[in-house]
């Protein structure tokens, strides 16, 4: 993967300095200060807060020259979306010569004929206000955005990227810092490691890859501190920053896309983000932001420099060359003051003028013409993608799972690990994610506790009487509609992942299918605790009927349910992006479930245009379940003698009356019925409720089915709701 050599050597000039061990290249020759790549971002760190870290081994050794660079071009990349119209007046409202609005659409350019040329060992800033199409043209670099939709190309030197490759080659650093709140800094970027470097690679050389890295982002008083979140305390914004740029750069990408890297940061944490950027661009990649406003010790940082306006380019050329430009255009800058303001405040005055930026974009257009053109510098190289991307692997570029064989057609797999690697990494995380969060567990057990002990409490060793009957029915429907309801506490475990989840699926850190495995495997041990503690707690309370293989079974549905009920909210979880109209959705669809089920309404008294919804109840296959559980037994009676009258008019009826009345019914029936005679079984029961169809076995096995069926839909609500591509 890592080979000692590569061919044409006579091409890709070797570094002498450099040992290769297993398969991880690291520099220790005398010809490489050891840390020459993270001095700068030493320095910056001691400038910004007094600090040093200290200095573990870099990976690429930057002060040689790199015997291929890499040309990132983009030419007349075109990108409209259509945007609703304003419904409008009935003509008798509308102004005297105002129009009518036919069409409720309208089209809107984000971006309009952008080109542009990235090198490798370059920053290159997009600039521009709010709504210029910075984030739209950093989508665009990065394949979010649907090529049906994009017109134009993207190439990688002369060669067009195809999706698979540029999400093996590149990152996209979001602009919101999505991380697990309870991991450490280190913990954060090993997990990272784990997921995008190859599974061949032994950890050991990951470890180092990932205290590399630490110091190269100036993080190594934070490496033991927890990310934090609103109820946390942990590492700074500036910080947090870093280690999101960390994990996207764990595998050395050769192309770094960032959507606004300093926003929401001092100056300070501004600066000391855009010094890890510059060395991350040294050590041989394509590094490309987007940037409101650099203050004057990062734009000193910047290669490369592109003002957008409405879409359109009004400047591409070097920081140095700014002034220059805006005074051969007629507006020349003012000493002492700082360019880019000046430049983003002309750029607003020109788009608020009649004309707008047409004079600037025409100008530009002829500044680019003396430039040298990105044919000639293709022209220079030379050297195809794959033999780019060999070299570079051969000198120490870690993308996840490559090969050094320019020939192979897999020359980047899809993913780094293997199917069952993804998992183990993914159960890992998040056990310790939770194993710091215990309350979210504990809340959970804490209502399921309540729950069962008021339900033992209120239901109090029932008895076998027709009124003792009728609660335990009650008591059943109760009990089976709280495990669900319950389940709704799980609904915002998912929609607090949803973003991390889009982010690193969008550049094939592990696959979909992984996820949502590993997700419903980590759910069953805390769903068994929940369940057993329910059955537990109410089954010898409430007095229900039989020993211990009925508590078992008791046992068993109740975690069929859980297992149903949260299988579901998951799935909810994938569709809906709020966590208020989840519990909208979900409370309203398990009141329907319950209603439906055949404890309110018998389904034979079910009207036919609705019965199609009590096949569907997810609660009516656990409480036939229990039913059958109870009534099974042909030994157990429910009414005898005189308890047929419990219930009815004839209640209030003294005693004596009642054996009257039951002597006279028996000798018209031709049969003895005394006060000790069994007249309503279980089995009885079973049939006034309609419970006639399945068995107790029958209902838990569809219930499992359900809770299974609810999971192969969140995969497919997870492969197509979360492209994260515009269209």
């Amino acid at each position: 993967m890592f080979p000692d050599n590569i061919n044409k050597t006579s091409q890709f000039p070797q570094h002498s300095s450099e040992l290769i061990t297993g398969e991880l290249t690291i520099v220790t020759g005398d010809s490489c200060v050891v840390g020459n790549l993270i001095q700068p971002v030493g320095d910056a760190l001691k400038e910004a807060t007094g600090d040093e870290s200290a200095v573990h081994e870099v990976l690429v050794d930057v002060t040689e020259p790199r015997p291929v660079p890499f040309v990132l071009s983009f030419n007349n990349l075109t990108y409209n979306v259509k945007v609703p119209r304003k419904m409008g007046l009935p003509g008798f409202l509308r102004r005297k010569g105002g129009s009518a609005d036919t069409d409720f659409t309208r089209t809107k350019t984000l971006l309009n004929d952008i080109s542009g040329v990235a090198r490798d060992g370059q920053i290159m800033a997009v600039l521009g206000a709010s709504g210029s199409g910075k984030s739209t043209l950093i989508d665009a670099l990065a394949g979010r955005i649907a090529k049906e939709s994009l017109k134009g190309e993207v190439t990688l030197n002369g060669e067009a990227l195809e999706s698979r490759m540029l999400k093996r080659i590149s990152a996209y650093v979001m602009q919101d810092d999505m991380l697990y709140p309870m991991l450490t800094v280190e913990e954060t970027l090993m997990f990272a490691a784990e997921f995008r470097l190859p599974y061949s690679l032994p950890k050991s050389n990951k470890k180092m890859r990932v205290q590399a890295l630490i110091d190269q982002l100036g993080l190594r008083n934070a490496a033991k501190t927890v990310i934090g979140d609103e109820g946390h305390r942990g590492v700074s914004g500036g910080e947090r920053r870093r280690v999101s740029i960390g994990i996207d750069i764990i595998h050395d990408p050769i192309i770094l896309l960032l959507d606004e890297p300093t926003s929401g940061l001092d100056s300070s944490s501004a600066f000391m983000v855009i010094k890890v950027l510059q060395s991350i661009a040294q050590s041989g990649s394509i590094v490309i932001m987007s940037i409101h406003q650099p203050g004057i010790r990062i734009l000193g940082l910047l290669d490369r420099m592109m003002f957008l306006s409405r879409g359109r380019t009004v400047y591409n050329d070097s920081p140095a060359n700014l002034s220059l430009y805006f005074s051969e255009f007629g507006r020349p800058i003012p000493e002492n003051e700082d360019k880019t303001e000046f430049a983003l405040d002309l750029i607003r005055e020109l788009e608020g003028s009649p004309e707008g930026i047409k004079s600037l974009v025409e100008f530009n257009k002829s500044w680019q013409i003396m430039k040298t053109t990105t044919q000639f510098e293709l022209d220079r190289l030379g050297f195809t993608l794959k033999e780019a991307i060999s070299a570079s692997i051969a000198r120490g570029k870690l993308v996840p799972g490559a090969t050094n064989d320019v020939s192979s057609t897999s020359m980047v797999p899809t993913f780094a690990n293997p199917f069952w690697k993804e998992m183990v990494v993914l159960s890992s995380r998040s056990i310790l994610n939770s194993r710091r969060m215990p309350e979210l567990f504990g809340v959970r057990l804490g209502a399921v506790l309540v729950t069962g002990f008021i339900l033992a409490t209120v239901y109090w060793q029932l008895d076998n009487s027709p009124r003792g009957m009728q609660e335990r029915l009650g008591f059943f429907a109760f009990a089976m509609s709280t495990t669900f309801y319950t389940c709704t506490n799980a609904l915002p475990e998912f929609l607090q992942e949803r973003y991390i989840f889009m982010r690193e699926t969008a550049y094939n850190t592990y696959r979909r299918s992984s996820y949502v495995i590993s997700n419903a495997l980590l759910t069953i041990p805390s769903l068994t605790i929940l369940s057993l503690v329910f059955a537990a707690t109410t089954f010898w309370a409430v007095g229900l009927d039989g020993g211990l293989h009925e508590f078992l079974f008791f046992f068993l549905i109740m975690l069929a349910s859980f297992w149903c009920g949260s299988s579901f909210v998951t799935f909810l979880s994938g569709l809906v992006p709020h966590v208020m109209l989840g519990y909208t959705i979900s409370v309203s669809v398990f009141a329907y479930f319950l209603l439906f089920s055949g404890f309110f309404i018998n389904r034979n008294r079910i009207p036919e245009y609705w019965i199609w919804y009590h096949y569907l109840s997810l609660v009516k296959y656990p409480y036939e379940a229990v039913l059958r559980n109870e009534f099974e037994n042909p030994t157990k009676c429910f009414a005898r003698g005189i308890q047929i009258f419990d219930n009815s008019p004839l209640g209030s009826v003294p005693s004596d009356v009642k054996l009257k009345l039951l002597q006279s019914i028996g000798n018209s029936l031709g049969m003895s019925i005394t006060g000790s005679t069994c007249l309503r079984k279980g089995s009885d029961i079973l049939k006034q409720e309609g419970i006639t169809d399945l068995s107790k076995w029958n209902c838990l096995w569809i219930t499992i089915a359900w809770g299974f069926l609810f999971r192969i839909l969140f995969y497919f609500s997870l492969l197509l709701g979360s492209k994260n591509k515009r269209s």
